[in-house]
């Protein structure tokens, strides 16, 4: 999937650390967490970006379609999420609140 990388179409592979573009609001990213095809940020103000393979759902955009580049998950709007997780076909997110 051209996307995992999070750099947008037709980026496949870095051979460096590359900054992403900052499709983040202005928000600074704290976590991270990487699946076998998406990947998923949290920021400091608890938001969640998720890109890559939409597959399944996984990505939390309310359809299957694939993220070039990190897209907020409006899902969690007026929440504060504390920590995420990607796995092999599935993403978890933590919130404040103890919810799963």
């Amino acid at each position: 999937v051209p996307s995992l990388l999070g750099h947008g179409e037709g980026v496949t592979r870095l051979n460096t650390p590359t900054r992403l573009p900052s499709p983040l609001g202005g928000e600074r990213a704290v976590s991270v967490s990487a699946g076998d095809a998406h990947s998923l940020a949290l920021t400091a103000g608890g938001s969640v970006l998720s890109w890559g393979d939409g597959l399944f759902g996984r990505l939390g955009h309310g359809d299957g379609q694939n993220q070039l580049l990190p897209k907020k998950v409006e899902a969690f709007a007026g929440q504060r999420v504390v920590a995420v997780s990607a796995g092999g076909a599935h993403s978890l997110s933590l919130t404040a609140d103890g919810a799963v």
